[in-house]
């Protein structure tokens, strides 16, 4: 059974949650506050995160940012924040997706195992996989790495995920719309600027001048190429 940890303040919405969660026979482990979910995220094994940003002690981001650079484990940010800047910011410390409030346990309960069976499938496929050359970059679909030029550099699950769906599509118009379905697997048209963002930070990666970028085109009006 998948364990899940869910950081929320709010008893009421946090006990709703885990409800509908442990219907669909998963293990449910909520805090309250967040310096108790962000220790006890950083000690225990979770398969998923559910985290909420408006928290006492530390806020949401703080705690995707110190899971992300610890676990490499899907995390859904749920919050009554709606402004573009809060959900660009989420997606750009590493958050797999941003659910705002309010919403039907039903469709986080869906998100839930989506993002579970991405990850999944994911590890599952690995050891089909082979090497990507382009460019300079290295893509081993295997063991998830990337080299640039030689050197190592870091990528998140979905950055590495989203360099291999475009170096794959090569010289192909490919809209925020496409790239998002086919590398979080869910439509949703609010949720498409995470694409931006984590188009940006490929770019602070591959390319040698992010601001003008030569191999991840932008198409104005259409969407984002790799040129080969």
């Amino acid at each position: 059974m998948k364990k899940i940890l869910l950081i929320e303040d709010d008893v009421s919405i946090a006990e709703l949650q885990r409800d509908y969660l442990e219907i669909d026979d998963f293990i449910v482990n909520i805090q309250h506050t967040g310096d108790a979910g962000l220790q006890q995220a950083l000690q225990k094994n979770y398969d998923l995160i559910i985290l909420d940003i408006m928290l006492p002690g530390v806020n949401g981001f703080e705690i995707c940012k110190q899971i992300r650079a610890a676990r490499d484990i899907p995390i859904l940010i749920v919050s009554a924040k709606k402004e573009d800047i809060d959900k660009i910011r989420g997606l750009g410390l590493g958050a797999d997706d941003y659910i705002t409030k309010p919403f039907s346990p039903s469709e986080l309960v869906a998100r839930v195992k989506a993002h579970l069976a991405r990850y999944d499938r994911l590890a599952g496929n690995q050891s089909k996989m082979n090497t990507v050359f382009v460019h300079g970059i290295s893509i081993d679909k295997a063991s998830r790495k990337v080299q640039i030029h030689g050197s190592e550099v870091p990528f998140t699950t979905k950055e590495f995920d989203l360099l291999l769906f475009l170096v794959m599509h090569p010289n192909q118009v490919l809209s925020k719309e496409q790239l998002y379905e086919s590398n979080w697997g869910m439509e949703s048209a609010a949720d498409v600027s995470t694409v931006t963002v984590h188009i940006r930070k490929l770019r602070e990666k591959i390319e040698r001048d992010p601001a003008h970028p030569k191999y991840l085109e932008t198409v104005w009006g259409a969407g984002y190429r790799f040129n080969v």
